[in-house]
């Protein structure tokens, strides 16, 4: 009996043990995951949710020293000096400024000077610093700078008219980043031979404009014209890629000044899907571009650019609505980095627009723009002719296959020195698509392809398939190009009907990608259908011509 009740017993202990093993393996388990969950949510935390969780002295060094060091030193000791800073730059700025004032003075006014310039009581204030790693012989830094200030600064105006105003510049309001480079690094001290500065970024410059004991409005057009001339000197004169170097120890620094690093070739081919901004009608729209935001440098139809700065600058597109008398409307912009371009070789970009390229999100469709981008740097093959020459007439693709020097994609382009290619016959074989919209209400589609050089209105058609959304083809049509540059290939879709045909959606492509490569396979969107793809093939054979001399 006794045996009976201590194996009983045991049995109880032996579950009460393995019941209480496995709820603190359990138990252990969850605190496991929720540590894990934790350490996960804080492996994603941003330095703004860090500041939301912690007072400022509790930062940890990760928090305020990430990347940019925090510089209350400095502005401290800026504070202290800033009177005697203001009393030492006030003339120098004024002497430097007041030219490049008069180079984008205005053609409505005579002249433009300085009656009176000094800095204010109010130093800037220093937000952060960092460190830029490259391969070059110097030190780069990034200084973010605030500065809300209160000068006294006051323009002499004359218009043409012979009529003197005093304007006021006040409530300048500023927010940007400066870059200093000390470069090159030497064995001497100070241990740098020059310091280049510039404006590496510019995210706030507001200021207002007051003509003393008068209203600047009264006089039409002033005051648009003195702020587009502030804007432009500031952005020319001083704005990245630009530098200002300042030599410290004596030698030849012309390196360090800013040179044309190469040709940047735009061909703006179509846009799709563009926001109507006309409560009656459609709207007009035109494209501005530019890699520099100056009135001078913006295109709407030339768009060969300098570039200067490969790494950092870009292609800014934007859109506009032409509203005939008022002032035309954004539709909507967007950017390409240059560094994502390969020198010599076409980029062929759909580029999605948006309301604002400082913001991010735009849930709104605002359409896209297709470009072709050819970018060739000076120093690859043989060098650029300047294609702003009114004596030049070729444009830099042109050159490129003159030269043949577009890498592997130049091997068709014969030798001779005077010839250019740019008439051929273009063989295109339609070989199917792909997911086309149903046209019919049965779910089906009979559809067949028209092919139209733009140029020539050149037209030829492939057969039609019936009932099929997949539909197969394997047709080639042969056309005779004249202009291959400057020419396109216009590809629709349409859907056969007993009383007629539907438009299904289409496809743009210019001659640029096939003449530079030869022959070339690929599948393309149909722009205004809901879905669909076109398999095509393009092949040139080219015709050489010779230019005269």
């Amino acid at each position: 009996m006794s045996f009976v009740v201590g194996l009983i017993i045991g049995i109880a202990i032996g579950f009460a043990l393995i019941i209480g093993f496995v709820r603190s393996e359990n138990g252990r388990s969850k605190r496991r995951f929720a540590l894990a969950t934790t350490i996960a949510a804080l492996a994603r935390m941003t330095r703004e949710d860090s500041k939301k969780l912690l007072t400022q002295e509790y930062y940890p060094s990760w928090v305020v020293f990430s990347q940019k060091q925090k510089l209350a030193w400095l502005n401290a000791h800026l504070t202290k000096i800033w009177p005697y800073v203001d009393e030492a730059a006030s003339e120098l700025i004024k002497a430097n400024v007041e030219p490049i004032l008069e180079q984008y003075r205005p053609i409505v006014l005579s002249s433009l000077t300085f009656s009176k310039l000094t800095l204010g009581t109010v130093a800037p204030q220093f937000t952060g610093v960092c460190v830029i790693e490259d391969e070059s012989d110097g030190i780069t830094l990034e200084l973010e700078m605030n500065w809300d200030g209160n000068p006294s600064i006051i323009l002499d105006v004359k218009t043409r008219l012979g009529l003197g105003l005093p304007v006021q510049v006040k409530d300048i309001a500023f927010t940007g980043v400066f870059r200093l480079i000390f470069k090159p690094l030497v064995n001497e001290f100070p241990c740098f031979g020059a310091v280049s500065f510039s404006l590496r970024k510019k995210t706030k410059m507001d200021f207002t404009l007051k003509v003393i004991g008068g209203d600047i409005s009264a006089i039409p057009g002033v005051a648009d014209a003195l702020e587009s001339t502030i804007h432009d000197a500031v952005e020319d004169s001083i704005t990245w890629p630009v530098r200002k170097v300042i030599p410290i120890l004596p030698g030849d620094y012309s390196d360090l000044e800013l040179k044309p690093m190469g040709i940047l070739e735009v061909k703006l081919v179509q846009a799709h899907g563009l926001t109507n901004k006309d409560l009656i009608g459609k709207s007009d729209p035109f494209a501005k571009l530019y890699i520099r935001p100056l009135r001078s440098k913006m295109k709407t139809s030339k768009v060969i650019f300098v570039v200067e700065d490969i790494s950092t600058q870009h292609l800014t597109v934007k859109i506009y609505d032409d509203d005939g008398i008022q002032a035309s409307e954004l539709i909507g912009c967007g950017q390409v980095k240059l560094s994502e371009l390969n020198p010599g070789k076409v980029k062929d970009v759909w580029l999605k627009l948006v309301k604002d390229l400082e913001i991010h999100r735009d849930n709104k469709d605002r359409g896209k723009v297709h470009l072709e981008l050819l970018y060739y740097p000076h120093g690859v093959g043989n060098e650029f002719i300047n294609p702003f020459n009114s004596t030049y007439s070729m444009t830099s693709l042109e050159k490129v296959l003159e030269d043949g020097s577009g890498g592997e994609n130049g091997n068709f382009v014969d030798n001779q020195r005077k010839m250019v290619i740019t008439r051929g016959v273009l063989s295109v074989t339609v070989i199917s698509a792909e997911d086309l919209p149903p046209a019919d209400l049965m779910g089906k589609a009979d559809p067949f392809v028209v092919l139209t050089m733009k140029k020539t209105g050149t037209k030829n058609k492939t057969r039609v398939v019936n009932e099929n959304l997949n539909p197969i083809w394997n047709q080639t049509f042969d056309f005779v190009v004249e202009d291959g540059l400057h020419d396109m290939l216009i590809v629709e879709v349409w859907d056969h009907d007993t009383f007629g045909k539907d438009f299904m959606g289409r496809c743009i492509l210019t001659l640029t990608r096939v003449i530079l490569e030869g022959e070339y396979k690929d599948n393309f969107q149909v722009e205004g259908a809901k879905s669909g793809k076109l398999s095509l093939n393009l092949k040139w054979a080219p015709q050489p011509i010779f230019r005269r001399s």
